[in-house]
Parts: structure tokens; C-alpha cells; sequence
């Protein structure tokens, strides 16, 4: 993977057309009409290292309000300060794993993903240039790792698992690794790249 991720993942940008969203599973869905989304942008950061390329992932503190000890992609809301999505991504990533924006290769966007938080979450696929420490924000991240980036390009490693939320019944897709659980908007927007490098 390390000596075509570049070319591959631009690819799978090129084939990725459709927007995907939280309730793609769940087709019963009725949005409210009139709906607001707040746009966000997050990292999709890929290091080619050794045999094999790394993606970087975040779990979040369990003192948060929302979405606590979850597994996520680093990002965040725009701000109005933010030129566009892109550089919302490169700042929160600055500030979440201290992830210089100047150790990273921007590839492109992948269409954006609708969250029921009310989200409008466009994924930046980026190239991290040289092996760096990440540094955990303190009361935002409670850890950060890295996963091959091969495992969750594999349809065959994700499944579709279902809890209830608001009443009913939420199906969502997962793609556990080791002791991690990535599920929900994370693992829905891997499995969208996933599927277009399939498509290949």
C-alpha cells in the first residue's frame, strides 16, 4: 500500500460521487424540514511507513459533552476565521494530535457525510510527509493511535450492527481494530472510501 497510497487514494477521491449520511442504514429516517447543517471538516491523515501505511485516528475524551470516548477522525467545526473545509481540518488536526499543517499533503475531498448531530462533515484525504509524535489535547483527546490503513479499506472487515437510539432503532457500520470500536460517522466514511477503491 505504501508505494501506490498516494495514487490510489486520489483515485478513490476521483470515483467517490455520493454524499453519504448516518441514515443511510436506516432509510425509515424523517428529517425535519428546514434543517441547518453546520459545516465540518476532518483529517483523513495517511503516513506511508515501513511495509505498510498508517491512518491516525483520535479517541475522545470521556468528559466531553458530546460523542465522549468515542473513536474519530481529528476535525472539527469551521470557524469564521478558517479560509475553507480544508484548512478547518489542518487546524483542528494542529490542535488535536499536533499535526503540523506543513507535514501535510493535501489529496482532495471525499463528498461529505450528514451526521444526526447536525453536521455537514466533508472528509480531507491527506498524505502525512514525515513520522511525527502526536500530542493529545488535553480535555478534547484522550488518546491517539494509528490503524493500518489496509484494515479499514477492506469491506470484508466491516459489519453492520444496530442499538437503540431516540426511540428506535439505529443501525450503523463498524470496523473494529484491536481494542478500538470505529463506528458510526467514522466508520461510515472509511467504508465510502473503501467502497470506491473496490470499485476500481
Amino acid at each position: 500500500m505504501t508505494s501506490d497510497a498516494a495514487s490510489r487514494l486520489r483515485a478513490a477521491i476521483d470515483r467517490a460521487r455520493a454524499p453519504s449520511s448516518d441514515y443511510d442504514l436506516n432509510p425509515d429516517t424523517v428529517l425535519p424540514e428546514g434543517r441547518k447543517l453546520r459545516p465540518a471538516g476532518v483529517l483523513v491523515a495517511v503516513l506511508p511507513q515501513g511495509g505498510e501505511a498508517r491512518l491516525f485516528l483520535t479517541k475522545r475524551s470521556s468528559a466531553l459533552k458530546h460523542h465522549p470516548g468515542q473513536i474519530a477522525f481529528p476535525g472539527g467545526k469551521q470557524d469564521p476565521g478558517d479560509a475553507d473545509i480544508t484548512a478547518a481540518a489542518l487546524r483542528e488536526a494542529h490542535e488535536e494530535i499536533g499535526l503540523a499543517p506543513g507535514n501535510v499533503e493535501v489529496l482532495g475531498l471525499m463528498p461529505a457525510h450528514e451526521t444526526v448531530t447536525g453536521f455537514h462533515v466533508t472528509p480531507v484525504i491527506a498524505l502525512v510527509k514525515e513520522p511525527f509524535d502526536p500530542v493529545a489535547e488535553v480535555g478534547e483527546v484522550e488518546e491517539v493511535f494509528d490503524v493500518p490503513l489496509e484494515h479499514v479499506l477492506t469491506p470484508s472487515n466491516f459489519s453492520v450492527q444496530s442499538r437503540r437510539w431516540r426511540g428506535s432503532r439505529r443501525h450503523y457500520f463498524t470496523v473494529p481494530f484491536g481494542p478500538y470500536y470505529i463506528w458510526g460517522a467514522t466508520a461510515r466514511i472509511l467504508r465510502s472510501l473503501a467502497d470506491a477503491l473496490e470499485d476500481q
